[in-house]
């Protein structure tokens, strides 16, 4: 079974990831996972640029490593990089301790501050640790463009139908993903609709 939106009670079992940005309006805000790749980050940020919407890129520091060219352009582009661990590890089925570890040693290649678990999962042990230092970024709409199963227009229809105001979007910037061919359309249809993309600082949540 697909969840689009976290389990109803994320925000109460984990208070301080953010899930949603508050707004009076109608901002959103953009999130790409798993980069940076080169078959997928320059197409993204061509149709970002084009747009003129800035975003947050949650890299892992293994690719960094590998494309640090990549990072530099999504900085020069006016978005943000935060930390998506050096390896893309699930968190449930990795020791505490080895998960910090693998936190912190992307640190200096991605981020410090602005993390967000691969696959979305914490154990506490690990989510008490991180949430000292760290601000968690989580999501409130998944349209699982990396689902093999769905194509993009089956993507497009969720997302033009479940954002809403204060929405962070997961989106992920890999080969499995199937959201460039839609991207564009997308922000389209969002600014029609009113939305508009913001890059928030994430200093609080809703």
């Amino acid at each position: 079974m697909r969840l689009y939106r976290p389990f109803f009670m994320s925000g109460l079992i984990w208070p301080r990831i953010i899930f949603r940005i508050k707004t009076p309006g109608k901002d959103i805000c953009l999130t790409f996972d798993d980069g940076p790749n080169p078959d997928t980050t320059p197409g993204i940020l061509d149709l970002l640029g084009k747009h003129n919407v800035s975003t947050l890129f949650f890299c892992t520091g293994q690719k960094v490593e590998k494309y640090p060219k990549l990072k530099e352009r999504i900085i020069s582009e006016g978005h943000k990089v935060g930390n998506h661990g050096y390896f893309h590890l699930d968190g449930w089925k990795t020791s505490r301790n080895e998960y910090l570890d693998n936190v912190k040693r992307a640190s200096s290649l991605t981020s410090d501050y602005l993390f967000r678990p691969p696959y979305g999962r914490l154990k506490l042990s690990q989510y008490q640790d991180l949430i000292k230092t760290h601000m968690i970024i989580g999501w409130d709409l998944m349209p699982y463009d990396f689902d093999n199963s769905m194509g993009s227009a089956d993507i497009l229809e969720i997302l033009k139908k479940k954002i809403r105001p204060g929405s962070v979007i997961v989106l992920h910037d890999n080969g499995r993903s199937r959201i460039l061919p839609i991207l564009d359309e997308f922000i389209d249809y969002a600014l029609i609709k009113g939305y508009k993309f913001i890059l928030p600082e994430f200093s609080g949540k809703e």
